[in-house]
């Protein structure tokens, strides 16, 4: 029934987000600098704290792998370094009691691991020190999205620890990475100085970066000959668009290179890449909004209302009366106003809309704008549910059939 189809990949793996290639195009001068950042390391001195910042898919994550896979392995010549470096994706830990927990873990052989659940803090961050202790020389502690952590605790327990007579052992380095650009400044200036000791920005990647970064991956994941003329820069485009994301790119080239496998068609043309473009952003939107909680469905229909108003970019304050109408009509407590900042400011994150921060001086002060960043038929579909519940807004009336409450986009 099943045949190996080798037609269209030489390797597919190639575009993934895990794969690791000899070398990072398109960031030599942020890698430069992180290289600069992370020297102490290999001179047997105390680790610089780094936090990295930047948006989703611009190498935050991938570069750091690359320069500590090095790191690795050049502390390995030298006797005097031992190097211990360990990695925690933040994502769904909101604590920093979890977080604790989960690096005890990470440090423990899977015989001698502790509940997430039932230890005093003070107790949990004592076994900790112990591990660190125990293993000794430079420990770096790579903290990825780490502004799913709600409390600050940990962040500076850990970069102050040694100073704080917690550690004799271990010294210790800790790395954060973030798609929150407002989330160091929500931090308490004592973890602030101590955290984000030396920062690196990874801005987005420009049209031309992107094609650098296909066209390594394409030689490698793709038979001769298999792309069309224009397709790699297509998909550079697009990626450029959506925020100068490598991993949209990437995962574009793939979906039209699946796409073409599947309709056993001999080349991936620019027309596959428009068909799937079309595919993986529905995927997106209904996946993103599928996530969210209820007030997130309320704040993103209230935000498309006035879109179709003509009214955005639009601040969180003028989103509010429209999204308290909705909560109220079926019968939900509205949020208060921070609570559904935080709502617009997953929304972002997930890509579904956009926000562009204002800066209107000391009278009008900072604040930030936004708008929707997707087709609205198909933000819309994926709202269904909501909009069956709350009803047919007069603004988005024109997208429905009049003969049902909802029906299909006409």
């Amino acid at each position: 029934m099943f045949e190996r189809d080798t037609d269209i990949y030489c390797n597919r793996d190639a575009l993934r987000e895990d794969y690791q290639p000899d070398e990072l195009v398109g960031r030599d001068d942020e890698l430069n600098r992180y290289k600069t950042a992370l020297q102490p390391v290999i001179n047997g001195e105390q680790p610089n704290n780094i936090f990295l910042y930047g948006k989703t898919g611009v190498g935050k994550t991938a570069g750091t792998r690359f320069l500590l896979d090095h790191l690795v392995d050049d502390a390995a010549q030298y006797d005097d370094i031992e190097l211990t470096v360990k990695m925690l994706n933040c994502d769904g830990l909101s604590s920093s009691y979890q977080i604790a927990t989960r690096l005890v873990n990470k440090f423990r052989n899977e015989s001698n691991q502790i509940s997430t659940t039932g230890y005093p803090r003070s107790t949990v961050y004592s076994m900790l020190w112990d591990e660190l202790d125990k293993y000794g020389g430079t420990i770096l502690i790579v903290l990825d999205e780490v502004d799913h952590i709600n409390d600050d605790s940990i962040l500076y327990q850990l970069p102050r620890a040694r100073a704080n007579g917690n550690l004799s052992e271990a010294k210790i380095g800790i790395i954060g990475i973030s798609n929150d650009f407002s989330f160091r400044d929500d931090l308490s200036p004592k973890v602030k100085s101590s955290l984000c000791e030396e920062e690196l920005q990874f801005p987005a990647y420009d049209a031309q970066e992107l094609i650098e970064i296909l066209q390594q991956r394409a030689d490698v994941a793709f038979h001769d000959d298999v792309l069309d003329s224009g397709v790699i820069e297509l998909c550079a485009a697009y990626g450029a668009k959506d925020a100068g994301d490598a991993r949209q790119s990437l995962d574009l080239l793939m979906k039209a290179g699946d796409l073409a496998r599947d309709r056993d068609t001999e080349t991936i043309t620019e027309n596959l890449v428009r068909d799937a473009r079309e595919e993986l952003e529905r995927g997106r939107i209904r996946e993103g909004i599928s996530g969210l909680t209820q007030h997130g469905h309320l704040v993103l229909y209230a935000l498309i209302t006035l879109e179709q108003q003509g009214e955005t970019p639009v601040r969180s304050r003028d989103i509010r009366p429209r999204y308290t109408s909705f909560a109220e009509q079926i019968s939900v407590d509205p949020l208060v106003p921070r609570r559904m900042r935080d709502h617009l400011g997953e929304l972002s994150m997930l890509g579904i809309i956009s926000a562009v921060e204002r800066n209107e001086g000391r009278r009008g002060g900072t604040y930030r704008q936004y708008s929707v960043d997707m087709d609205v038929n198909m933000v819309l579909t994926a709202l269904e549910e909501t909009i069956t519940e709350v009803g047919v807004h007069e603004s988005v009336a024109d997208k429905f059939d009049q003969d049902t409450t909802l029906g299909k986009y006409t």
